[in-house]
């Protein structure tokens, strides 16, 4: 379906990819989707975080005339892609909120005459009737609408301004329109194509895999003690996320992290938007920082060299999850999603969500997300084909990237076990939690235990063969799987389901509960440095980085858009000696090389 692009257009786009990006060549079908935003038409575009979306709509922006309008969702990411772009030598801009009135006028009056290539608008600001009308009035390259699951009631990040971006096909019949995200099932490309009219669009979709990333999910067991042994182990002095369900824990674990010696900030809607946003710049212009977030911390992040993200509560889903461990490794090098979970987890969002005003229908639906990601968190099989296998893609594992590949885990059968637990769970009237459960299974005569009578029924201490540890994980995939319910007081008890473990029907089978350690980690104190790095490199990378470090500085952006680290790199490896050596490395177009070149070659100069 893909429109085919004139030999002319595809020779343009070419050069300006290697002047302005310093690239010579597209990734994976970049150059496909820019042939066909250039020719005039539209385009859903789904790629995986770091996979090179944006610049399937900034270089036809630039190949066509007028200005590329690019709706994002947060305001806050926009002054750093408008700083990106114009260390490249884009003409870009943004309108959103945190202008002052003469700062909007003086986008507005670029816009008129024609000084822009780019410009970032939140949906808010572009649905206003005023901005509709000063869009009319320029020429227009095209509309991309960047988070595009946001249009979805199905998606998992709905945001209902983005349901009246429909109006674009409408008032704007002759401007090409591109969606992209890097998470959407059937039913949210589905609502995308219908909502945004793009129903005759072709669809563009990557693979989902990021094989970078190591996934790796265990059980909670002390949580800040367990992500603080985890950090000092494999990324110490490294930049990463953490996600915590709630703001009192983001507070919590910062702190904990700061007491312990690694730097860490909180993130959350209950801080000020001034302290939002100096967490969020801190981050982003800082090397070794982490932020320990809500979910609200991380869509559109382009820092590359998140090297983790963590989570200490589970996600509501599976897109969250996905979407979320996507911010680590963007640049390609060697990344760890890390998450722990527990029996209150589950406990807790199966609460959340029975507790929700929402219509059935969506309980529905946000239900089988939560039970998909909870099937892949007790998974024993490879964490990439379980993730893969979600957004509908085939993959067989072993990948030799994921905690059940590197360490497969051992497997019991425990439906004796299981069926114990669902009897103590009725004989102590279907309303007492977890840890009572475990007393009466193991046969602890404590005071609760005595006074409500239960250390007199036929399960009390049957399960006694058994630790604590033991029957915590059984009881937390019990839940996990829907055998047993949490109730009020977060009380259990067995659900029709059950049925099918008391009569025989199916059997229970228990993963151990071991946290294992990755295979292969980066040494300490290298893990600014890609790992391919030859060793006789590094005091260059380093040197540059440091340079780089004032830069950024100075000019008060993210160090990562001056160079990035994978184009330091290649810098440092190659040591060139003058600046037609240097434009050939990638990521050094036109723009850097005369405003750093010099300044480049003065630092390698330096170096022994």
């Amino acid at each position: 379906m893909t429109a085919s692009a004139p030999p002319t257009v595809s020779a343009q786009a070419l050069s300006l990819l290697g002047e302005v990006w310093g690239y010579d060549q597209f990734r994976w079908r970049q150059g496909e989707i820019v042939s066909q935003l250039a020719a005039g038409g539209n385009a859903l575009v789904l790629m995986p975080t770091g996979g090179g979306k944006s610049l399937c709509y900034q270089l036809p922006s630039l190949l066509r005339p007028g200005v590329g309008v690019v709706v994002s969702p947060l305001i806050a990411l926009m002054q750093d892609q408008v700083d990106a772009l114009r260390q490249l030598g884009v003409r870009a801009a943004f309108l959103n909120s945190s202008l002052s009135a003469d700062g909007v006028r003086e986008v507005e009056a670029a816009l008129r005459s024609g000084e822009l290539d780019l410009l970032y608008v939140a949906p808010e600001r572009l649905l206003m009737e005023g901005t509709l009308r000063l869009l009319e009035s320029v020429p227009l390259a095209l509309f991309a609408i960047d988070e595009a699951h946001c249009v979805s009631q199905w998606g998992h990040d709905f945001r209902p301004e983005y349901q009246g971006l429909g109006v674009l096909a409408g008032r704007f019949a002759g401007v090409p329109r591109i969606a992209l995200t890097a998470t959407a099932d059937e039913r949210t490309r589905a609502d995308i194509l219908s909502v945004l009219g793009l129903q005759d669009a072709p669809q563009f979709t990557a693979s989902f895999d990021r094989p970078n990333i190591q996934y790796r999910v265990g059980p909670k067991d002390s949580a800040k003690r367990q992500l603080l042994d985890f950090i000092r182990a494999e990324h110490s002095g490294d930049a990463g996320i953490v996600y915590c369900l709630s703001r009192r824990s983001v507070e919590d674990t910062a702190a904990f992290l700061t007491e312990n010696g690694v730097p860490a900030l909180p993130y959350h809607a209950g801080l000020s938007h001034p302290e939002r946003q100096r967490a969020q710049e801190r981050f982003l212009r800082e090397d070794g920082l982490v932020v320990v977030a809500t979910v609200a911390f991380g869509m559109g992040i382009d820092k590359p060299d998140v090297r983790f993200v963590a989570h200490l509560d589970l996600p509501k889903s599976m897109e969250g999850y996905y979407q979320e461990t996507g911010r680590a490794g963007r640049d390609g090098e060697a990344s760890t999603a890390w998450m722990v979970y527990g029996l209150g987890d589950v406990v807790n969002l199966r609460r959340m969500l029975s507790d929700s005003p929402a219509p059935e229908w969506v309980k529905r639906i946000e239900g089988a997300k939560l039970d998909a990601l909870l099937s892949y968190c007790e998974s024993a099989g490879c964490r990439r084909e379980g993730i893969l296998g979600y957004f509908g893609e085939e993959y067989q594992g072993p990948c030799g990237n994921c905690d059940n590949c590197i360490s497969p885990p051992q497997v019991r059968e425990l439906t004796r076990e299981a069926q114990m637990a669902l009897s103590a769970a009725v004989r102590t009237g279907n309303r007492y939690g977890a840890a009572h459960l475990t007393d009466v299974l193991l046969g602890k005569d404590t005071d609760k235990v005595r006074q409500a009578g239960h250390h007199t029924l036929p399960t009390f201490g049957v399960g006694a063969q058994h630790d604590e540890r033991t029957w915590r994980g059984i009881l937390r995939q019990m839940v996990s799987l829907g055998y047993l319910a949490a109730g009020e007081h977060y009380g259990l008890s067995a659900t029709p389901k059950s049925r099918e473990l008391l009569q025989g029907e199916t059997p229970f089978l228990l993963r151990e509960e071991v946290l294992r350690p990755t295979s292969n980690r980066r040494a300490k104190g290298k893990a600014s440095a890609p790992a391919d790095l030859p060793a006789a490199a590094q005091p260059a990378f380093e040197a540059l980085r440091q340079w780089r470090g004032e830069q950024a500085r100075e000019q008060g952006v993210p160090a990562y858009i001056i160079l990035d680290n994978k184009t330091l790199a290649a810098i440092a490896a190659l040591r060139p000696g003058s600046l037609a050596t240097l434009s050939t490395v990638s990521g050094v177009g036109a723009k850097k090389l005369e405003q750093y070149g010099q300044a480049v070659l003065d630092v390698l100069g330096e170096v022994d």
